[in-house]
Formats: C-alpha cells, structure tokens, sequence
C-alpha cells in the first residue's frame, strides 16, 4: 500500500517543524505507530495487541539495535502526519517506499520485496476494466483504479472495501494478494482473479527525516536479519507468496 492523498502529504509537511524539533528526543523509548487492521503484515490479536508479520519482526529489530520499543495504533489516512509532528518515532505498516513519500519522511532498508496486488470478487465475469473497483483510501491500489477506465470506490478500511463487494457495492475489490488470498480461502463466495496486478515496491520502516541515528540503527538491523537469514524465515512465515531476498 502506498499513501497517495496530496492533502495528507501537505499537512505532513506543515507539521515537519514540530517533528523536526522531537527528531532526536524519543529518548530511550521509541515508538512504533502501525494501523492494527492490515493482516498478515499488522493486526490486533484476541487480547487487543499488535500482532503479524510486522510486530514479529519488529520486536527483533528493536532486540538487535538495542532499543526498548512500544507499539501504538493510528489510522491509515493520519499516519504519515502524526509520525512527523512527534506521536511516535517509526511507521511498521505494510508502507512502501515512494518518491512522494520521501519527499516528507525517510525510509530504512526495505525488509519485503514488492508484494502483488490481487482483485477479489464474487462472480468471476466481474467487468474489472469499466465496473466498480472498491480500494482501501490513499494507497496505490485506489491511484490505479482512479487510472484505469473502471470506477473507483474508496473506504476508509481494508475490511469496508472488502464489504462493498459482498454485499453488492462493488464488483472487486484491488489490494495486496497477502491480505486478500486469506480471505478468499476462508469464504466459498470469494474468490481472487488469476492474474495479479504488479504496482509498488518493497516495504520500509517509515521515520522522521532528521532521526539520521535511528535510522542507521534500524538499517543495520534489517541487515543483519537479512544476512543470516531471519528475515527470510519470517516472511516464509507470514507472507508466504512473497519473494525472498537473496
């Protein structure tokens, strides 16, 4: 998923000269913002904590770099705002690493290759070309359906715009394949089309552009996860369809 929406990106830059002064002063806390709501990558468990692919590996992140980590949830549409004027110190959100993005905050090493994108419908013959194409607010998936010759029906949350499909809203609904193929899995009436959309790039922890320390701390632990092969073994968990890093 890739944050699209100007207004977000210009309130994130408003806000730059309060984050700017809090770049340096998450002091021996740092504070991981993630949105609860994006399984596998994130999502709250039956206790109500952050659990998935990014919570396992972020945990392990913060045990390599040294740091005593916490983490909070924030909606989709106000994350990139609320990390640069000082909520909390890091983004773990399946975001992926864009040129508009890096306009406004920095990104680690990226810890997934790109993930494909998938439709998900009820009847196979769904017009995906000119009918209605239902996508989570401000993410890649949403950019590509407003491109495209089908109409755009946008959601707050990944779940509502799975809804739209099911109860006759939308025709497919366009998101990550690792979000969708669960769902088409658990329920008989859903089902992915066959060929997959490739649009994005690889994942990263989202940060503050001036935590130049936090950074480095972050990418040399990616690195390392990568090196010995951990990092593999969590998306071989998590993320079973994606790719691998040599």
């Amino acid at each position: 998923r890739i944050l699209m929406n100007k207004l977000i990106l210009s309130t994130a830059i408003l806000a730059l000269s309060a984050g700017a002064a809090l770049a340096e002063s998450h002091g021996s806390t740092v504070r991981i913002g993630t949105e609860g709501a994006y399984p596998p990558y994130n999502f709250l468990n039956d206790a109500g904590e952050v659990d998935g692919f990014e919570r396992a590996l972020g945990d392990e992140l913060c045990v390599r770099a040294e740091l005593t980590c916490e983490w909070v949830t924030n909606d989709w549409d106000s994350i990139i705002p609320n990390l640069v004027s000082g909520n909390y110190d890091a983004i773990m959100a399946g975001m992926s690493v864009t040129d508009e993005r890096k306009e406004v905050i920095a990104f680690s090493e990226q810890y997934t290759l790109p993930d494909p994108s998938s439709f998900l419908v009820m009847d196979e013959a769904a017009d995906l070309a000119t009918g209605v194409i239902a996508a989570q607010a401000g993410t890649i998936q949403a950019a590509y359906v407003a491109s495209s010759g089908a109409t755009l029906l946008e959601f707050a949350t990944p779940d509502e715009s799975v809804a739209a499909v099911k109860n006759g809203e939308a025709d497919a609904v366009l998101a990550d394949k690792s979000f969708l193929a669960p769902l088409a899995e658990a329920d008989g009436e859903l089902s992915l089309v066959a060929q997959d959309v490739m649009i994005g790039g690889g994942i990263g922890i989202g940060l503050r552009q001036s935590d130049e320390e936090l950074k480095t701390k972050f990418d040399a632990a990616i690195i390392s996860m990568k090196e010995d092969g951990s990092l593999n073994a969590l998306i071989a968990k998590w993320l079973p369809d994606a790719g691998q890093f040599e």
